[in-house]
């Protein structure tokens, strides 16, 4: 037999062709996929970046809470609670709060409260984001939150703000978020 005749010499180069032209796909498609997720994520991470404080925001913020809260005495020092997407009674101590009311995409949960007074409270715990409708994996992150700003609101003691201060990496490189959450 000859080389002209020799059926493994023939179909040698097509195989690994048509292995080569397989990988090349699953690349070329991998690379797509990742891509589609990273250019969803843009309005997400946009959106996260313009709600984001600014440098004179925050110093009003902080000015506003180191200002005496006036607390109504009609009943006895009541703790101010966090009310739910700014709906219902305020829950005192809650170990979540819903962050992003519109879809419930951000969660602080798992907080362990250090302090908590009337003045303010600071804990622990992990925010986590929901990957969503397009395909995204969910994340946690490790956080600490300060709730601030007591008023009375419906006759009832509530938190009006919460910061977020994030302890490790997080996806928009944001180390801390402020929310309204009265």
């Amino acid at each position: 037999m000859n080389e002209e005749e020799s059926p493994m010499t023939d179909r040698a180069a097509p195989r690994w062709a048509t292995l080569r032209t397989v990988v090349a796909t699953l690349a070329v498609a991998a690379v797509l996929v990742c891509g589609g997720l990273w250019f969803s994520e843009a309005s997400e991470r946009t959106s996260t970046v313009s709600k984001a404080p600014k440098t004179a925001a925050a110093q009003k913020a902080r000015a506003a809470e180191d200002e005496p809260t006036e607390i109504e005495d009609s009943e006895p020092r009541q703790l101010p609670g966090v009310r739910e997407c700014g709906v219902g009674t305020p829950a005192v101590r809650p170990e979540s709060i819903i962050l992003n009311c519109s879809n419930a995409g951000m969660v602080a949960s798992g907080i362990k409260w250090v302090s908590y007074g009337a003045a303010g409270a600071e804990g622990s715990g992990v925010v986590q984001v929901s990957g969503g409708a397009n395909g995204a994996a969910s994340a946690s992150y490790p956080a600490k939150f300060r709730l601030y700003g007591a008023k009375n609101v419906d006759g009832k003691m509530a938190f009006t703000g919460l910061e977020v201060e994030y302890t490790g990496a997080t996806r928009v490189g944001d180390q801390t978020e402020i929310f309204s959450i009265a």
